[in-house]
């Protein structure tokens, strides 16, 4: 039976750069105090015509180009996000466009700033059946969209940017050998967004009430984070049978470094073997996971053989993992 294997990656993250001290001229916060509890010295933030397609499209083609194929010639494309370009139709369809992937179906999945994960979860899945052979994975958001720049608790922490991964079939050992992916809907008033849909159409209430704005409880957020994620990584390489002195490299989502470092310490991982570049990109939600991952890679950090873990968490609440031997 076939393996789901990445074969190349690319990022993309808008030019403009918010620093904290940027921040704190329009909100009631410091430098001091974003990187004391975040871990975050800036985040890039998308121009006003930049959408979430434009980001998708950039880090698209990087990874279309490393792998050395041709558009056409990709079976899905798997969009990651909830800052879509428009409620309809699917911004996976306008990447499609974009790209001029003609062969290829296209759709986008909603699992916050797990969806790259979920992703993963569902071209294995296709892979493994037979149904496609390569697939576009993309993670991207442009946050800043559906920011409250008033909230100091919500704004210091997102960025714009788009991650992606090029999955093909294999029939050798590496590849993904895991995936796994959980939800709990009981906790969704953590993280969440309350306007736009049909439950709170757009109208001037809920324009008025900053109803389309990211809504986050974060010590309750936080709590969960680091007792989940600790869980996560336990039973992900408890499945595979490895040991975590085997694992290579962890490669968390960029929420928190509170949590990343309270998740390698628990787990007795060395932060040499754990991936962190939040500081400059802050949390990209979908886009995290793969931007870290496409940089893991162009800094060497990942050689053949290697065990890889990923690991995220987001709105639903949603919590997801994947192990890869590369």
């Amino acid at each position: 039976m076939p393996i789901a294997k990445i074969i190349s990656t690319g990022s993309y993250a808008p030019e403009k750069v918010v620093t904290n001290h940027d921040l704190e001229k329009i909100v009631d916060t410091t430098d001091k105090w974003i990187i004391e509890r975040t871990g975050i010295n800036e985040r890039r933030i998308a121009t006003e015509g930049e959408t979430t397609s434009d980001l998708a499209y950039k880090a698209s083609v990087t990874a279309i180009e490393r792998a050395g194929i041709n558009a056409e010639s990709i079976d899905l494309i798997l969009l990651a996000t909830f800052t879509g370009d428009m409620p309809m139709p699917a911004t996976a369809c306008l990447l499609q466009s974009m790209l001029k992937a003609k062969s290829a179906a296209a759709f986008d999945i909603s699992a916050a700033c797990s969806g790259f994960l979920y992703g993963l979860s569902i071209a294995d899945a296709y892979i493994r059946a037979g149904t496609f052979k390569r697939i576009l994975l993309v993670g991207a958001e442009v946050l800043s969209k559906f920011t409250d720049w008033r909230d100091r608790n919500t704004c210091v922490l997102f960025g714009d940017g788009a991650g992606a991964a090029i999955i093909e079939a294999s029939d050798g050992d590496n590849g993904l050998l895991s995936v796994d992916i959980h939800s709990n809907g009981d906790m969704a008033s953590l993280l969440y967004m309350p306007g736009g849909g049909s439950k709170n159409p757009p109208s001037r209430e809920t324009n008025d009430n900053s109803m389309h704005y990211i809504k986050m409880k974060g010590n309750e957020t936080f709590r969960f984070a680091v007792r989940t994620l600790e869980k996560l990584v336990v039973d992900a390489l408890d499945k595979a049978g490895i040991d975590s002195s085997e694992l290579s490299l962890l490669i968390p989502h960029q929420a928190n470094m509170r949590i990343i470092s309270a998740t390698a310490s628990r787990l007795g991982l060395d932060m040499s073997k754990v991936m962190v570049n939040l500081t400059k990109y802050g949390n990209t939600s979908a886009a995290s996971v793969p931007i870290a991952l496409d940089e893991a890679l162009m800094e060497g950090r990942i050689k053949d053989n290697d065990y890889v873990l990923l690991e995220a968490f987001g709105g639903g609440i949603t919590w997801a993992s994947a192990l890869m031997k590369w």
